[in-house]
């Protein structure tokens, strides 16, 4: 017992560590790990949803079981036609004036990506549509630039316009570091909150088999209020009384 409790102890790392990113403008989830065993078999999860992505070109293999799922809420401009699209644009690093390690954008002979959009509720009066978004892989970007790829881009989004490439900032603007490729294409803010950068995108949920007990676990953050659905609103309130 001793001995098994010493073993527990030397695997437990000194603080959770990330297993994952999420875009200096995403709110939302992000997935630690608290032990070194837990880390490797997390990090496995999602190499492997970036593997069966390069493999899957049919929307109908979004449904098979897999040990990691993602979904996130987007408000994106204009209205979807279609209720479902499903987007296996490639992405990769594409050259940029004033940023020496170029930006993430679509480009075809870029990394193998997949993202199933939902739309969740079309809201005409603004013209924008709120959708949920599931990924297989996890590019740099990626919902962003899908979104934009397919013609509807991330609301006020400072960097991806339709067709998944950055629009033109002026050199100077983009500094003299690699903070404006790697956050996306905005200036940092000192206490960042959800919508800061201009964009609404959120890590709402995720399902995943425990990496020790092998347990299908379902962890959600709660939406910004800009990203509920009508429904989901009214239902808040009902619990507030308001």
């Amino acid at each position: 017992m001793a001995s098994s409790c010493r073993f527990k102890r030397k695997d437990v790392q000194s603080h959770p560590v990330p297993v994952h990113r999420l875009g200096r403008g995403t709110s939302g989830l992000l997935l630690c790990a608290k032990t070194k065993v837990a880390k490797v078999r997390l990090a496995s999860y999602f190499a492997e949803g970036a593997i069966n992505a390069a493999k899957k070109r049919d929307k109908s293999e979004f449904s098979e079981e897999r040990k990691i799922s993602k979904f996130y809420r987007a408000l994106v401009t204009g209205i979807l036609d279609d209720d479902e699209v499903v987007v296996t644009q490639p992405i990769g690093l594409v050259h940029y004036p004033g940023v020496a390690e170029g930006l993430y954008a679509a480009c075809s002979s870029g990394k193998p990506a997949m993202s199933k959009v939902c739309v969740l509720e079309r809201l005409a009066h603004q013209n924008h549509t709120l959708v949920q978004v599931e990924i297989h892989s996890g590019r740099p970007h990626q919902i962003r630039i899908h979104l934009a790829y397919i013609g509807h881009p991330l609301v006020d989004d400072p960097l991806y316009g339709i067709g998944g490439h950055p629009n033109f900032v002026e050199p100077e603007s983009t500094g003299t570091d690699s903070s404006f490729a790697s956050d996306g294409g905005y200036e940092r803010p000192l206490q960042p909150v959800p919508g800061d950068c201009g964009y609404h995108l959120h890590a709402h949920w995720l399902v995943l088999c425990h990496p020790t007990t092998n347990k299908m676990v379902k962890i959600t953050a709660p939406l910004p209020q800009i990203l509920q659905t009508r429904e989901e609103r009214r239902a808040a309130a009902e619990q507030t009384g308001g």
